[in-house]
């Protein structure tokens, strides 16, 4: 352990006043029928991810004169939140921006006062050796839960406030380049919805040439596409010359199946349920690892999960050094040969909200988290079919975007490979911050 460098536990730091724990209010405190649609998000376990928070439609929010009534579950820049349930081992410090976020019911939120630095103990809360700690001593098997008594008994080491705050400086800057590229990925994903929505469901380009507008932002060659005027349909007003067709006329569904104990030599990335909710990121295993039949997957491909549509979950699959594998809870996609339209297409075409709706209404199954998509009903859809010439300008200014986003999430989780491997040896002293700066700097 180097020089200065003490061990002890968080308990000891609550003892001298330097640290504080905080459990979410529970039913009698706060109850649901306070959540509102809008408000200050509530922070649960669902909202913590790796050091950060993320929030969506479904995160619910409580209002001003709740937070007046609860003011000490107000959260603050520089706490630190736990789930209390379920992913235990994971935590995430508050920004300045989400400073007055609330605390939930199944959450615990730890705050230090200086000179320490939040930063480095959320890294140092989520090393190897503090999770593993964690797993280990947490209570409930089926669903592992968490208390301010098993968090007040955590080893921990106390590095001299300079160390703490080169340590959280290094491995910050990887995880703010992660977060960089995952806000420049969402900008990207919005883009690409947005053109597919105004070209290919609002008809803007269309609207606009019909009444004799130039298309905003749009070159010459691209507006001279599309159609001056609309016609009638099945599906109602539509782009002169465009055709009604269904989905099974573009997209081929892939059935080419890898059976348990096929290829036990070689090594899949498998794409599953699970791996998506963490991060996209495909879980690498052994042909001798699959214990059940899995779809063979293409680089070309669209995936599009049959599992709980209103929770659509669609996306390209990585480029790879291995073959690629998908549960057979996934639609795999595969463009139809006779097709005028590509990949790109067909990704925002699933996650069109028309699509999602369609496949919501027929969804087989008795609870929201066991309906599921039949092949069928996802073919059959009705769809417009534009002429080639434009779906190969859309390909191309949409492909580009989804590339960009494979180039960046593969960054991120080289970034954050290079951030798990750093945290270990820098909590424990092992690598001194000058030599680590010098790695990052090479990454960043």
């Amino acid at each position: 352990m180097a020089g200065e460098w003490r061990e002890t536990t968080l308990g000891a730091l609550i003892e001298t006043g330097e640290a504080h724990l905080q459990t979410g209010p529970f039913g009698t405190a706060l109850k649901a029928a306070e959540y509102a649609a809008d408000g200050v998000p509530l922070i649960s376990v669902r909202e913590i991810r790796e050091g950060c928070f993320e929030i969506d439609e479904d995160t619910p929010r409580v209002r001003e004169e709740t937070t007046k009534r609860l003011p000490k579950f107000l959260l603050e820049a520089g706490d630190i939140v736990f789930g209390r349930k379920g992913g235990i081992d994971r935590n995430a410090m508050v920004t300045q921006e989400q400073q007055g976020w609330f605390l939930g019911s199944d959450g615990i939120r730890l705050r230090l006062t200086k000179p320490h630095n939040s930063r480095f103990f959320s890294y140092q809360m989520r090393s190897p050796t503090t999770r593993a700690w964690l797993l280990q001593n947490c209570e409930g098997t089926t669903m592992p839960s968490l208390n301010q008594g098993i968090l007040a008994r955590v080893p921990i080491v106390i590095a001299p406030p300079p160390e703490q705050q080169a340590i959280a400086c290094v491995l910050g800057a990887l995880d703010d380049k992660i977060e960089l590229n995952r806000r420049r990925n969402a900008t990207l994903e919005a883009l690409a919805r947005a053109l597919f929505r105004s070209w290919f469901v609002e008809f803007d380009v269309v609207r606009a040439r019909a009444e004799g507008r130039a298309p905003v932002g749009m070159a010459a060659a691209v507006a001279g596409l599309f159609p001056a005027a609309l016609e009638d349909s099945a599906l109602g007003p539509i782009p002169k010359g465009w055709r009604v067709g269904t989905v099974g006329e573009i997209v081929e569904l892939s059935r080419d199946a890898v059976l348990p104990g096929d290829h036990a030599e070689e090594v899949f990335d498998h794409y599953s349920i699970p791996a998506y909710d963490t991060d996209r990121n495909p879980v690498r295993e052994s042909g001798a690892d699959i214990k059940s039949q899995k779809f063979a997957v293409s680089e070309d491909c669209v995936l599009i999960s049959k599992l709980n549509p209103s929770t659509p979950r669609v996306w390209i699959p990585e480029t790879s050094t291995v073959r690629r594998i998908a549960s057979t809870e996934f639609l795999v996609c595969r463009t139809a040969k006779s097709a005028v339209v590509g990949q790109a297409f067909v990704y925002c075409l699933c996650q069109s909200p028309a699509l999602i709706e369609h496949l919501i209404s027929r969804a087989s199954g008795t609870s929201n988290s066991h309906q599921r998509v039949r092949p069928e009903d996802f073919l059959r859809y009705e769809i417009l079919i534009p002429p080639a010439p434009l779906v190969a300008a859309f390909e191309k200014h949409v492909g580009a975007m989804l590339s960009q986003q494979g180039v960046l999430r593969r960054e991120s989780r080289t970034l954050a490979a290079l951030r798990d491997a750093l945290l270990p040896k820098l909590i424990s002293g092992e690598l001194r911050v000058p030599d680590a700066e010098r790695i990052v700097s090479r990454a960043v």
